[in-house]
């Protein structure tokens, strides 16, 4: 993607949000780190080491962020699954080389760089 005056723009690989999210991870006092992984993990924090905390928690958001069902995995999981049932073996994997929804493709070509996202 390009805008104008040929300076690359560059699309966020997570969503804005979560981004501030996770840059506001250090200012927040401890006490609401402790809330924030009770919310995510739905336990008290396994220990007081604030780094470990604030990756756990950062790695926790994005994950939260981006799980979205994938409707190509589940059509070849279960086309696996009939296969088993039926022949009682599974095949080889079907092997998707397809870039995942969202993957952003970056390429330099006569010093001009040029993004593509990946759709459906």
């Amino acid at each position: 993607m390009m805008n104008t005056l040929n300076t690359p723009t560059r699309i966020p690989a997570t969503p804005p949000s979560v981004l501030t999210q996770i840059a506001g991870l250090p200012e927040l006092p401890m006490p609401e780190i402790k809330t924030l992984w009770q919310k995510l993990f739905g336990a008290d924090t396994p220990n007081y080491n604030r780094p470990f905390l604030e990756r756990r928690i950062a790695y926790r958001l994005q994950e939260v962020a981006f799980r979205k069902v994938d409707a190509n995995l589940l059509e070849r999981n279960q086309r696996r699954i009939e296969s088993l049932l039926e022949t009682g073996r599974v095949n080889k994997r079907d092997r998707d080389t397809r870039p995942a929804v969202g993957t952003v493709l970056t390429r330099e070509y006569r010093d001009v760089e040029y993004c593509v996202v990946a759709t459906a």
